[in-house]
């Protein structure tokens, strides 16, 4: 236990006295924070409109501000050429064309009926998809207000309506923040946990002061233990700031309890901690570690859950999440957060991330090779 303590006096000074991990320890997760979840939405806006108005009607027109107040589509243009305006979608001006015929508004009245034609950009199908879905929708309610104008309905209605009423859970509002922070939050424990700690022991082997500690009677558990509290000290510290940070700039707060979240944080930061350490025992110097590092980071995020939902992955990208303990804790901090689930409701994640604690802490312990 002495030389435990005197590791992690050592420890801690080093951290402290390096301004450069303070800095990524306390001002990076705070910008990442409060950046990011603004910028990061799935809701698209701001989609580019170009409308071909053959007919110059009040239906026509009518139609093309509806479209406009709607607050997703911006109106580039608003013209009788079709050609110039396919220039603007060939220039990125445009996302999408809206092309009304000469004879919209005589259709309509005369036939019930009329077509419009639609022109997508489909280079970001994401944005494609959801721009002629929004369209879409918007005409249809059009016309569904057209119909309501012309038909002179009986006191009872002779047509069958059917009324949806519907309750969104768990996020009533659904606000994009809100599914957000928690897991960014996840992946900023990750980055600090897992980097640092490599970075941390390469640094050493770079410097030569490992082999100092190498030909001292200091054991590898106790070598590994001072290493890995103080960055578990660190986590649990940018843990609670990212909390804070949530709650004053965001207004969220769980709907289950803290010690919940607390227990799986901690049990989580041992596991990614042991990762970092694992790295270490493997590279020689920190370029290695931060490419390696990187590599595991791009897969963790874009196979963790975060952007996208892992239950509309293949079945071999689903397999892997099962390998990534950022999906884990990820889903967890969204269960407590807007759920108020409970330990009895994690209990197969908190054993999963706990195997993975022991995993890659022993392989750990196991692979750092220490001379004497």
């Amino acid at each position: 236990m002495r030389t435990l303590k005197f590791l992690l006096q050592k420890e801690f000074r080093q951290i402290f006295r390096d301004p450069s991990i303070l800095r990524i320890i306390f001002i990076m997760p705070v910008i990442q924070l409060i950046v990011l979840p603004w910028a990061a939405d799935y809701e698209i806006k701001n989609i580019k409109l170009a409308v071909i108005d053959h007919d110059r009607s009040d239906y026509s027109r009518s139609l093309t501000n509806k479209i406009t107040a709607s607050g997703y589509f911006i109106l580039t243009d608003y013209t009788s050429s079709f050609e110039q305006t396919l220039g603007e979608i060939e220039h990125d001006k445009a996302d999408i064309i809206l092309e009304i015929p000469a004879s919209f508004e005589k259709d309509l009245v005369k036939e019930s009926e009329s077509k419009l034609f639609m022109a997508v950009n489909a280079i970001n199908g994401v944005k494609a998809g959801l721009g002629s879905s929004y369209l879409r929708s918007i005409i249809q309610d059009y016309n569904r207000e057209v119909r309501t104008e012309w038909i002179q309905f009986p006191r009872f209605s002779p047509e069958t309506n059917i009324e949806v009423t519907n309750s969104n859970w768990f996020n009533p509002s659904m606000n994009y923040k809100v599914f957000m922070v928690p897991g960014i939050l996840v992946l900023l424990l990750t980055m600090v946990g897992s980097n640092l700690t490599a970075i941390n022991i390469v640094k050493e082997k770079e410097i030569g002061t490992i082999e100092q500690i190498n030909v001292t009677p200091v054991k590898k558990f106790h070598f590994i233990l001072g290493k890995l509290i103080p960055f578990w000290v660190l986590g649990l510290l940018v843990f609670t700031i990212g909390f804070g940070i949530a709650w004053i700039v965001y207004g969220i707060y769980p709907a289950g309890s803290f010690s919940t979240i607390y227990l799986f944080a901690a049990v989580y930061l041992l596991a990614v901690l042991g990762l970092g350490l694992l790295i270490s025992t493997y590279a020689n110097n920190q370029q290695q570690a931060m490419l390696i590092s990187f590599f595991l980071m791009m897969i963790f995020i874009l196979m963790g859950g975060l952007y996208t939902s892992i239950d509309s992955m293949p079945g071999w990208a689903q397999a892997i999440t099962k390998a990534n303990p950022v999906s884990y804790f990820i889903e967890v901090i969204r269960m407590v957060v807007l759920k108020g689930s409970g330990l009895a409701d994690i209990k197969y994640q908190l054993l999963t991330i706990l195997g993975f604690a022991v995993l890659l802490n022993g392989w750990a312990v196991v692979n750092y090779h220490k001379r004497s």
